[in-house]
This record gives C-alpha cells, structure tokens and sequence, in this order.
C-alpha cells in the first residue's frame, strides 16, 4: 500500500523538526560532560553550534567530527578506543564505532552508510545513545527543579498612606461604574481585591470598636501586612486613556517651551541670514576681483582642448604609420633571412668537392669496367680459338677415316 505523499511529507517535516531537538540536547547533554575542555581544547577544534549535525553543510568535515565525538564518548563510557584521524579509511572508522556502540550494549538497527555522511537522524540517534550511557557512567541524574519560596522581608520601605488610599478609591470607581472594556492586562487579582476589601472592612470596624490595642502594636501589624496589601495596576500601552493623558502631558510641555525655543530658533535664523549676505558679498568681491583670470583660465583651456583634439588626430595618423613601418620591417627581415640563406648556398664548396669526387669515383669505375671487357673479350676469343682447333682437327680427322 502506497503512502500518501501529503503524509510523507508531514513525516519528513516531523523528522526534521525532531533532529533540531535532539541537536539542541545534545549540545546541553555535552556540556553537562565538559566536552568544551576534554574534547575541543585537546583536539584543537571548534565548539558545535546548534545546528551542526542537524544539516548537511561539509560531509567531510561533519563525518571527521562525529567520529572524533564517537570515540572520545565511547572512553568516556570505559571503553578504550583510538582517536580517528582524517586520513582513516571511512568504513573502517564507522565499524570501530559500532563495535563499540554494540560493546555498551546500545542496538544498533540502521546500515553503516546512513552514518557516512556525518549527520542526520542516526548520526544524532548514535551521539545522544552514547551520551545517556555516559550519564549512566559517571553516575549523573536529573532531578525536579525546586522553585524557590518567596518570603517577605519585613524591613521594605512602607508605601504611602495616601497611595494606598488612591488606588483603593480607584478600585471602588472602578468595581461601582462596572467597567466591562478594560483590558485583560489591566485586570487586579482576585486575592489582591480581596485582601483591599479586607482591609477596608478592616478600617471601617476600627472606626466603630474601640480597643485595647496600641498604636504602636497596629503600626508594626501594618508594617508586616502592608507589603501584601499593594496594589499594582498593569499599564497598558494600548489603552487610550493612558495614551490621552501622555498627550496632554506633552503638549503642557511643548507650550512650556515654545516661548524659548522660538526665540532661539530666531535668533539662530536671523544670525545665518547674515552669515549668508556677509557669504554673498564676499563671493561679488571674488569674483570681481579674479574675472580677468578666470577669462585667461577660460582662453587656456579652450586651447588645451583645441591642442588635445589635434593631438588625438596625429596621433591616429601616427599609430596607422607605425603598424606600416612594422609590416614593412618584418617583410624586409624575412627577404633578408632568405637572401642569407642563398649566399650562404653560393659561397659554400662543399657541392663542388662532392662532384669532383663524384667524378673521380665514376672514372674510377670506368677504367674497372674496361678491364673487365678487356678480360672478357680476351676470354671469348680464346673460346673461339680453342672451338675453332676443335673443329679443325675433327674435320682432319673425320678425312682420314
């Protein structure tokens, strides 16, 4: 059955997300370990940050880390094994720290090549389950955090009589007019409006029982109740009210020194119009009296420019002329090489002697050829001779018979 690819993709989110979370408690689980003094300042290396083995950035670099973790845990777990190096052969390296993830007795339930590239999900599976067995080493535990107990110091400055009564009379306006728009911020506490009407009902049942009690036991009671007694009302910077009163304020203020500031402000405008018209004149006085240079700088320049473009003009006809003059050096090099070539041909003898000896060789051979005709002409004619006295004498022989 096929898997719909909405909920593939909600999983890989899911993994993702949990990677984040367990790359955040990894780096709170190794610092409870002192990898920043034991492991990063002996090996020379930078300390993780909070996403290191969560996103592939470095293989290389990720894998060479993740190994050198591996090892220095799996020792931390009392189990001896040697620092990687980043020279090591990969599988070599990820078969030693398995061998030693199997030793602790942590299941190991995914192929070697998942941990090939130094992070994901079992790179960080195979870091926290080696963390949690150096926990389970070194003995160390979490417990509930405690919250601490707050406890009232009775030597606190006492508040106002007349603050006190401010805020209590507010709280009665605004408990009578029912006020239902009143942000949730700027809510009081149930137990703070109860202890207010305790108090009041408090004070009202002193104003009817007389009693024995002195004022200084009542002002040492008060003393010790009155910081559980304060009322403190949350500001909302939302509330338009409070937004009124911080404009009527400002604008108290502003009307407040208006007065000043416009008389300095035209004090200021008026000593800067001067300032401009003193700027003015003495510009007038400048220019009156550098007017004849300025027209002879003017004159100047117009000829540098005249000078300029007639240079550019030459210039061009003299750029033309060069590459001529170079086409023209280099056709009359290469008809020098050449003529060098030849008189070097027609000034050498070395031709001649070779013909010479040519020819000496040739009639050498010659005369060896006539001699070898000569022999083999006298070899004929003897041949003819000897067959001739053959024939002679057969025939003299053959008449006699």
């Amino acid at each position: 059955m096929t898997e719909n690819p909405r909920q593939q993709q909600n999983t890989d989110e899911g993994q993702g997300f949990q990677m984040f979370m367990m790359m955040e408690n990894l780096i709170d689980k190794l610092k409870l370990l002192d990898y920043e003094e034991e492991f990063i300042k002996v090996l020379k290396m930078r300390p993780l940050n909070r996403h290191y083995f969560a996103l592939q950035s470095n293989p290389g670099e990720q894998f060479f880390m993740f190994a050198a973790l591996s090892a220095w845990l799996i020792r931390k777990c009392g189990i001896s094994l040697k620092q990687p190096e980043e020279d090591d052969d990969p599988n070599s390296t990820i078969a030693s720290i398995l061998d030693g993830l199997r030793n602790l007795g942590i299941p190991v339930d995914f192929s070697p090549n998942k941990l090939k590239k130094g992070s994901g999900f079992y790179a960080l599976q195979c870091l926290n389950s080696l963390v949690e067995k150096a926990f389970t080493v070194k003995n160390i535990t979490f417990k509930r955090p405690v919250p601490p107990v707050e406890q009232f110091d009775s030597s606190q400055t006492v508040e106002e009589d007349e603050e006190l009564e401010l805020d209590i009379d507010r709280i009665e306006e605004e408990m009578a007019l029912g006020v239902s728009d009143v942000d949730e911020d700027n809510e009081l506490d149930v137990d703070d409006l109860y202890l207010a009407s305790a108090f009041m009902e408090t004070t009202r049942a002193e104003e009817i029982i007389e009693t024995d009690v002195t004022a200084e036991a009542w002002n040492l009671e008060l003393e010790k109740v009155v910081p559980m007694l304060k009322v403190s009302i949350k500001s909302n910077n939302s509330d338009w009210r409070s937004h009124l009163d911080l404009m009527k304020h400002h604008q108290s203020e502003i009307h407040q020194i208006s007065g000043t500031v416009s008389l300095e402000l035209k004090k200021f405008s008026d000593e800067i119009e001067e300032t401009m018209r003193k700027v003015s004149k003495r510009e007038k006085l400048l220019n009156s009296q550098f007017e004849q240079l300025l027209s002879q700088y003017r004159t100047l320049q117009e000829e540098l420019s005249f000078v300029n473009d007639k240079y550019r003009e030459v210039n061009v006809g003299v750029v033309e002329r060069q590459k001529t003059l170079n086409q023209i050096s280099e056709s009359l090099e290469s008809v020098k090489q050449e003529m060098e070539e030849r008189g070097a041909t027609m000034s050498d003898g070395s031709p001649l002697v070779h013909i010479k000896k040519a020819i000496k060789d040739i009639k050498k051979e010659i005369c060896e050829m006539d001699i070898s005709i000569a022999v083999a002409e006298h070899s004929i004619v003897e041949t003819k001779l000897r067959e001739k006295s053959l024939q002679t004498h057969l025939v003299r022989t053959s008449g006699l018979n």
